[in-house]
Formats: C-alpha cells, structure tokens, sequence
C-alpha cells in the first residue's frame, strides 16, 4: 500500500485503513463507498463487481471498485455472511464548506458478532457475540447480542466451554489463547484480542465506569474474576467496533448454572429441540424440531426468548407454577388471547429498533415503526385485566408506552417516510413551522417558474421559449435558433447549442438562489430534527428495552396457551420424591408431522420413581418405537420445566437438574474420534456428571465395538448407575442379555416395544410394554428394508445355527480340527472363568472404582481370557 504517497486523499485512506487493518474499509466518496489494493480485490470477488483501477496515467495502477452508499447495507450483509470484518469510514463534514480535504473518519466496524442490519439477523434468534477467559480447569464465558442489548456471564469448567458455546450458537467469539480447542473449524468466527482486555482488573473498570456502578456485586459479578474478563473484553470490543455510547445495552448479569436445568450441546443436538439432525431430509419442514411445534409466537421477541427458555429450562418450582398459571389462563381465555395476539402481530421487533436507534444506523422508517409499536401498548394492557393470574400481572405494570418518545416520534416523522434521510419529506408537515415556510417556497417555486415562462412567452412572441433548470447551469431560458431575433436585450447569454440557446434573466437568478438555498435548508433541517428525536428516544432506551421485554413475555405465554389448545396438552403436575407417571404420552413433533400424512400417533405411558423403578431397560426390533419413546420422555421432562403445558392425558413429573443423552453414533473426523470413541466419551461424561435428580437417556450403548465388548460395557454402565448415580434412566438396547439385570438390580424394569407376527410379516404395534422382548427381529426389519431375498434366506439359516450352539458361528460353518470330546474356544460370557479372575472381581471396591478404572479393568480381564 505504498501508491500514491503523496496524494492527500490516500493518505487518508491509509491512516484510516491502519486503524482497522483485518477489515476491508469502505471508504465514503461522494455517493459511493470505495474499496482501494486487496481490499478492492477481495470485495470485488465476493461481490462480483467490476474491479477497475486509478493511477494509471502514472504507471502505478491502484486496484478499485465500489458500491452505492444508497444501498451499501445489502453489499456490507453479503460480506458479513461470508464471514469478513467491514470498516466503514464516513465523511463527516459537508464537501461544499470543507476548506480542505473532507474529514472522514471510521464511524463503525461490522463484524459476524455485531450485526444488526435486519437482513443478516433471523427474527427468532439471538446474534451472540462471545468471549472466553480461561484460567487453569475454569473459564468464564461472557456473550452479548448487540441487536438486542441482552448481556450475560457464567463460570463454567474449562471442558464445558466449547459445548456452552455451541448451545448459545455465537456467531463470533474473542479469545486470547486460539490455541484452545473450542469447535470444529467454521462453527464460528474466532477473533483474536489482546490479554489484556481480559484482565480481571482492568476488565471491572471498565465496566464500572461503562455503566456507572459503585460495585459489580448488583450483577451478581461480585468474586467472580473470569466471568468479569469476559464481560470487560466484549465491553471493549464493542467500543472500539461501534463507536457509540452503546445506551441501549444493559448491564451484565451472572448467570447462574443452578438456576436452570443444564442442557448440554449433545443432548440439545440429540432431542432435536432448535434444529434438526437430518434437516437435509426434510425438506427444510419447520416442524421438524420442538421449537417449531411450539412457536406459534407473533414477534421477534417473543421468539427468542422461547428459545432462551427451551434451551435453559427453569428448576425452580415457584418459577414454574407462575408460568403454567400465565398459560393456563389464557389458555381458557379464548376471547382474550385471540385479541392479544391480533395485537402482538402489528408488533414489531422492538429491541433490534431500538438498537440501531441508540447505535445511530436507524433510518426514519425504524423510527416511526417503533413509534406505531409503542402506540400499541395501551391495547395489550387493556386485555390484561385484574383477573389475570399475578405473572400476568407483573407484565401488564410493566409494559410502560413511553408516551413521551411515542407522542415525540409520531409528531415528528410523516406516515410513509422514506427509507434514505436524504431523500427528504421525512418530517410531518406542521410540526416545524422553519420547514413548513421552506416547504412552501420550493412548491411555490414551480408556479413561479410556470408563470415566469407564460410571461416571457407573450413578452417575446416566442411560443416555444422554456424555463428548465440544470444542475450545472441552474435556472435557464430555452430559445431555438429560429427564434433568436425575438431575443430581448436584458436577456444574459448563457450556453450555446446546435439548436438553441440558453438565457438567464436577473429575475431567475434571484429564484434560483432562493430555491437551491431552499432545498439545502430542508435537507439540512430534517436532519436536525430526524437526529434529536433518534438522540431521544435513545436517551429512554431502558424503559423502551423493558417494554419490549414485557411484550415478549406476553407473546410466549400467548403462544405456548394457542399450542396446548390446539394440540391437546395437559398441564404438567410436579412430584416431590422424584416420581414421574405419564399417561398416554407422545411425542410432540413426530406427532404432528405424523398428522400431515394423515397417521396417529401411539401414545405410551411411562412409570419410574426413585426407588424399585429408577431404570427402564428397554428392548424390541429397530423401527419399533424405542428411540421415539426415548425422546418424547426426555422432551415431556424438558416442556414442563420450560412452563409449556405437555402432549400427554396426565403427567406427573420430578424436577430435573439435567437432561443427558447418548443417541446414535458417528465418527467425527473433524477431531480425530472413531464412532466407539464419540460414544464413549459421551458416555463417560454422563457417569461423571449425573446426578440423582437427572433423567439419562441412553440408546445402545456399546454397538459401536465388538459385541462382547459392547455388552460388557453396557452391562458396566447400567450397573453404575443403578449403583452410583441413580438417576432416572431409559437404557434401549439390543442385548437381550442385560434383560437378565432386572432379577439382580431391584431398581431395574424390563419394558418391550410390541410387534405382531403374521407368518414372515411383522407388524410394529409401537407400544410399550412390561417385560422384555421376545427376540430382536432383525431378519424381518432387514426384509423392509429391501435386502435381496438370498441374503434374508442365508441370514435364516446362519440365525438357526447360533440358536443351536454357544460356538461361534464361523466354527460351525467351517468346524476347526479337533480331537472328539475336546471343547470349543467359544467362552459363555458370564460363567465362572478362572479362580484367579474371580478372586480379583471379589476384591474390588466397588463403591470407589471410577468408570474409566472400570474400563480399564474389563480390557485387562479379556486379555487374561486370551492367554
């Protein structure tokens, strides 16, 4: 970037460009925003424009190409999307009266974390923006939407870092250290900071004078350093990318981990609650995951925080109640909740206005649609009446309409202002009587001019004489050549065509000059008055922040009561002793894609306590209905704590401090992890983590290695949990061996999913029942399936001779030499094989032997079976 040294223009474009060097600079010139060297080249690609150059008449061409500030927003979101920093760099004094070169300056810096543009943010979703301070085995995490103003910290294990991360779905994440193994490449744009913004010290400054606070112990930051490093290092970063006073952010608030049931990113992934696993599959359908069975909201905000309760349910009981209460009554209020949500769908997206009014990139359109929303507020406080439950209640008192920003905004803005400031009539007549006067002058003006040219017309007898008006020329008269012998002698020469002249008079200079003046001065004072109405309603952004809070809370209650409606769910009940009893439960989205092909769902029931019933072992056929089964449970658990009501005829539920969940398997080559391995390490994360108070959720456990060892593992787990953990766990498995764990473990109960056999058909009646599963029926799925007839005939045949024996089947399709009476190599599982083996598994401590020890020890006995 050494062209052009000398030219003042680009030396301002280089000091500006030092001042964001990994963001491609926007560099505002005239109507235009211009890129210049790489910056140009990389635009250019991505946005496939045409790459020109300048200097070239000096030999040194510069790369160039821009874009129309008009719609520079739709080019900046494309590169954002592409995962590129943008700088934008204005002009900050009018070219006319700039005595030297125009002063520009950055006035913001895009990045993935800190959009707000309304085309590159999904109405229901937050734009996370995070940060990680790490200290030995502990972080802190700290995220910020900037859309919205929401701002957040924990503490956490370092190990949980990545998968906390995942959950919140960050967009952009700062560290210090981008060694730490955090996701796999792409799942967010990783932004390196200096350490020192992640200094717990220099950190609590900041946010004490940030937001003007004696103490951090308000926000519940109070002795908890990494999660206040984070916070500093977002606060930072967003002074320096947004140069504004960030009024619309509200201060950080600990967030603590007991408060909520945990829900890692594995189990969020597996239960298919925001997005899901095979979308591929299904054809984008949006009811493909509980979130889109259970957004019927009407706003953008209510959207998001149904999604921040679904992924962090709540765990207190008094929480919960107060919740169901709000569903429960508007749920048998039709009438009211029907006029609500008529009044929630006008609503719009008040905290993403508001922060791009206080951010100062809101146009006159968002100002008054933030106006017209405000506008709405009585309304909803009106069909809240004082029979409404107290959560209810609590809303309805704070929904503040902010009559004096309402009332300034409407007063202020016209009904169909334009998008662009620039464009002019965005101030309502009659609100500024300075604009109004100039109004009138620029409308008198073109009678003026219409009588300026009826006059000269009869004045000069020529019939064809024009009053145009140019850019270059200003006000003119028009004569043909014909006609230039009519021509007056006051008349002042002014260009020369090929057919005619051009003129002016005294008279159309003294109009232009107060026209042109005119024009500026309109301009000028919509500005003025568009910005102080922005600069107010900026300036009450926390009572506009906690209306738009209050009108979010109102839409999700409104839609989880129109879904329990319309779909038939109960309100849940909740047990003390740890109990859970469903009747009749279902699945809630299989359930309704199932309605679309005109298909019933098969409700099942389920019964566990923590006592005789602490663990269901589930077996039956694939396809038969036990990982739907799974899931409905651990979703049911999930719905009643977010404060939905449930699909079920009855339900009493335990309150759940965590929901884990170990379903399918899959390599992940991005880290290097066979399938066993991903399974194990999901697994080892339950045994060591679960509680008493947790609902496990396993699927076939094991499947992933040899089938020995798969049911020695799982025959281990179980056997954990029964006794350490006990936690309420669903085990589904395909080993009919663990079925013989319900005589040795009192807390144990064998359930099968039913099927009917009708000669080779089989029929999958998907209940589930007491008692364990006749057989697998693997052939017969493998006959639906398609396999070819010889392969489904050969499988018979092979199945009929291991029933016959405990030899494996190779040794009885091709039987090794051995001397009569001397036995197979085939050891049954579990017979007595040794003395000194089972004097070791006599003398362990079971109560002290950690699962990884367990492991270890099972490899160690299968060796010793080898020798």
């Amino acid at each position: 970037m050494s062209a052009e040294p000398s030219t003042p223009l680009m030396r301002q474009y280089h000091a500006a460009k030092q001042q964001a060097p990994a963001a491609l600079l926007l560099f505002r010139l005239g109507d235009f925003y211009e890129l210049f060297f790489e910056d140009a080249v990389t635009a250019a690609r991505e946005l496939e424009i045409t790459l020109t150059s300048r200097n070239k008449e000096k030999g040194e061409p510069v790369p160039m190409c821009g874009v129309p500030a008009h719609s520079a927003e739709g080019y900046i979101a494309r590169l954002i999307q592409k995962g590129y920093r943008v700088a934008i760099c204005d002009q900050m004094e009018d070219p006319r009266f700039a005595k030297k070169i125009v002063r520009r300056e950055i006035t913001r810096i895009v990045t993935p974390g800190t959009v707000t543009e309304p085309q590159l943010l999904k109405p229901g979703e937050n734009n996370y923006l995070a940060a990680v301070a790490f200290k030995g085995p502990h972080a802190g995490l700290g995220w910020v939407d900037l859309s919205t103003g929401e701002f957040r910290a924990t503490e956490i294990d370092s190990a949980e870092a990545a998968s906390a991360l995942e959950q919140l779905n960050v967009r952009e994440l700062l560290v210090a250290d981008s060694a730490r193994d955090l996701a796999p490449p792409g799942k967010w744009v990783v932004t390196p900071v200096e350490p020192w913004t992640l200094a717990p010290d220099h950190a609590e400054r900041s946010l004490l004078e940030h937001f003007k606070l004696l103490t951090l112990d308000g926000c519940g930051l109070g002795g908890k350093p990494l999660a206040v490093a984070a916070c500093g290092a977002l606060l930072a970063y967003l002074r320096d990318t947004q140069k504004s006073a960030l009024a619309h952010v509200e201060r950080p608030a600990f967030s603590s981990r007991s408060g909520a049931m945990l829900l890692d990113a594995v189990t969020v992934r597996n239960l298919e609650l925001v997005e899901p696993m095979f979308s591929a599959d299904l054809d984008g359908i949006k009811d493909a995951t509980l979130l889109g069975v259970l957004d019927e909201t009407c706003t953008g905000m209510g959207a998001r925080l149904l999604r921040r309760r679904l992924l962090r349910p709540a765990m207190e009981l008094a929480e919960i109640e107060a919740r169901l209460d709000a569903v429960e009554w508007l749920k048998s209020e039709t009438i009211s909740r029907s006029r609500l949500r008529e009044v929630l769908a006008r609503v719009l997206d008040i905290e993403r206005l508001l922060a791009r009014v206080t951010l100062g990139t809101a146009n006159p359109r968002d100002l008054l649609g933030l106006g017209r929303t405000l506008e709405l507020i009585p309304a909803l406080k009106a069909l809240l009446p004082a029979a409404a439950p107290p959560r209810l209640r609590q809303v309805e008192a704070s929904l503040d309409d902010c009559a004096g920003v309402r009332d300034r905004i409407l007063a202020a803005i016209a009904d169909q202002p334009p998008v662009n400031l620039a464009d002019g009539g965005v101030v309502r007549p009659g609100f500024s009587a300075e604009l109004d006067e100039l109004r009138n002058l620029a409308r008198n003006s073109r009678q003026i001019i219409a009588g300026i040219e009826q006059r000269e017309r009869e004045r000069t007898g020529i019939a064809s004489l024009k009053v145009r008006f140019n850019n270059v020329f200003g006000f003119y008269i028009e004569v043909s050549r014909a006609n230039l012998h009519l021509v007056p002698p006051d008349y002042d020469r002014k260009q020369t065509l090929v057919n005619a002249e051009r003129f002016t008079t005294p008279e159309l200079k003294e109009l232009e000059s107060k026209v042109l003046d005119a024009e500026d001065r309109m301009l000028a004072l919509e500005r003025d008055i568009f910005t102080e109405v922005r600069q107010h309603a900026a300036s009450e952004a926390q009572r506009i922040r906690a209306a738009g809070n209050a009108i979010a809370e109102i839409d999700f209650f409104a839609s989880l009561a129109e879904v329990a409606a319309a779909r038939r769910y109960v309100r849940p009940r909740f047990s003390s002793g740890g109990e859970m009893r469903v009747a009749a439960g279902r699945h809630p989205v299989i359930e309704k894609l199932t309605e679309r092909e005109a298909q019933r769902f098969i409700p099942n029931d389920i019964y566990m306590n923590r006592g005789e019933a602490r663990i269901a072992l589930i077996t039956g056929p694939n396809m038969g209905g036990k990982s739907t089964y799974l899931r409905q449970v651990a979703l049911i658990a999930v719905m009643a704590q977010c404060g939905s009501y449930v699909p079920a005829d009855e339900a009493l539920l335990p309150l759940v401090d965590r929901v884990f969940t170990r379903i399918g398997a899959s390599d992940n080559l991005a880290r290097g992890r066979s399938t066993f391995m991903v399974e194990m390490t999901e697994t080892a994360a339950i045994l060591n983590t679960a509680t008493e108070n947790s609902l496990v959720v396993l699927d076939e456990i094991g499947r992933g290695t040899s089938t020995y060892d798969g049911l020695a593992l799982a025959w281990a787990v179980v056997e954990y949990i029964h006794a350490r953990t006990g936690a309420l766990t669903l085990f589904a498995t395909h080993y009919h061996e663990l079925t013989e764990l319900a005589g040795k473990l009192d807390g144990l109960r064998n359930l099968h999913v039913s099927v009917k056999e009708s000669g080779d058909t089989v029929i999958f009646l998907r209940r589930v029942e007491p008692g364990p599963a006749e057989r697998s029926f693997g052939i017969e799925v493998a006959r639906l399936a398609g396999l070819p007839e010889v392969v489904i005939e050969r499988a018979k045949e092979i199945l009929k001779l291991h029933e016959k024996t405990e030899h494996s089947v190779s040794d009885e399709l091709n039987p090794p030499r051995r001397r009569r009476g001397e036995p197979g190599l085939q050891i049954q599982l579990f017979e007595p094989v040794g003395y000194q083996i089972a004097e070791r598994i006599r003398s362990l401590d079971i109560d002290n032997l950690r699962p990884v020890e367990a492991l270890q020890l099972l490899h160690e006995l299968k060796e010793e079976l080898k020798k």
